[in-house]
Formats: C-alpha cells, structure tokens, sequence
C-alpha cells in the first residue's frame, strides 16, 4: 500500500476505534423554565445554581425542577459560603406543599437528599420520610471536606443503589431499598436544591454543574 493512501486511512481507523463520547444532558437539565421555586432566593444562570436568604425562612424551601428524573448522574462543586447553614440536593422527590396564593411556605419537598453542610455532608437523608438512610463517615467528612471551600460533589443513583462522593472520597455508596419509614425507596421524582431554615442568614453556590440522564441511556 502506497504511504499517501496509508496516511489517508488511518485517521478514518482511529475514528472508529474510538469510543463514543455519552452526550450529557445538562443543557436541557438547567433550562430556566425546568426550575421552580422562591424567586426571591435562588437564581438559575448557565451552569451555575445561588441560593441566598437574607434572613431566616422559618422552613425549608427548594428550587425544583419540574420534570422528573429516574436514574442519574449529577456533579457539581458546591460552596457552603462561611459554613454557615445547610443544603443538600434532593432526589426523586416530590412537593409537599399546595399551590395558591395561601401557601405561606411555598416549595417545601419530601424525599432522599444528598446533604450538604455540617457534620452531614456526604450523607443521605430523607427530607420527611423519617430521618437519616445513610451518615456518612465523621471521620471521612472531616479529612475530606472544606466546609469553607468548594468541594467536588457527586450524585449517582441507579435503581435503589446511591453512591454520594465528595472530593473522590465515598460518602455513602449502597443498596436502599426502603427509606426510614419504610416506604419503597423512589425510582423517580423530581430533583431540588436546597436552602434550610432556622440560619439568620446563609449562601449557597452550585457550579459547573453536569447531568446525564441515565433513564435515557438504556
């Protein structure tokens, strides 16, 4: 075989012994009009997620999104700003609250949560269906964590399998299938992001945040 042809065929070879990159799903996952929750305190921009209270909320509220999400994979870095206050990210969940306009604590929500501050980060928790599934280690969260820094989080559920990792370090990675009160653990619900009452004042910042919808990929 002539070298000229040789050069010509072995990019083409290349091409097809590489393996396919997996298109994320983040553009879609973060479009403003899939989010809802108190204007007032969280701003969605690009790849980046606020929460900030002034003053205390007196309940914990959410910035949800209104499509539901069944497997998943969810990486950010995330700043609990002076590690004042706590977040956490809920998934497959759902909305507790009613809408109208006498609601007075509008997007309060029920369902696992990848916690975010404290002695709690890295755990699963079950934001009103019973209390903790699964704490991280103390030991872990303390080597591992800055809670004044940015932190590299990530979230992959799979069925009833959870792995939470922080900064490469696991968290929590297991087989849930109930939560606390001993309901089946969800399959599917919708994703949140959350501000917690009972702090004066607290701020949050999710970045470069990276989705793929698992569910789609099957």
């Amino acid at each position: 075989m002539r070298l000229s042809r040789l050069l010509l065929i072995l990019p083409a070879a290349l091409l097809l012994a590489a393996p396919a990159v997996r298109a994320d799903d983040t553009e879609e996952f973060l479009k403003p009009d899939n989010w809802e929750g108190r204007k007032d305190l969280w701003k969605v921009e690009k790849t980046s997620i606020t929460g900030e209270t002034k003053e205390d909320p007196k309940y914990n509220t959410f910035l949800c999104s209104k499509k539901k999400y069944g497997d998943f994979e969810l990486s950010f870095k995330v700043t609990l700003h002076e590690a004042k206050g706590n977040s956490g990210v809920q998934i497959r969940s759902t909305r507790t609250d009613k809408d109208g306009p006498d609601n007075k604590t509008p997007f309060r929500v029920a369902g696992p949560q990848a916690d975010i501050g404290q002695q709690y980060w890295g755990s699963l928790y079950g934001e009103g269906v019973g209390g903790m599934i699964k704490a991280s280690e103390a030991a872990t969260v303390k080597e591992k964590v800055k809670a004044d820094g940015v932190n590299e989080y990530k979230i992959v559920a799979k069925g009833t399998k959870v792995t939470i990792t922080i900064n490469g370090a696991t968290m929590v990675d297991g087989d849930f299938p109930k939560t606390p009160d001993k309901k089946d653990f969800p399959l599917e619900g919708i994703i949140a992001f959350q501000l917690h009452g009972g702090h004066p004042k607290m701020k949050v910042e999710y970045t470069d945040i990276k989705f793929v919808d698992l569910s789609k990929k099957k």
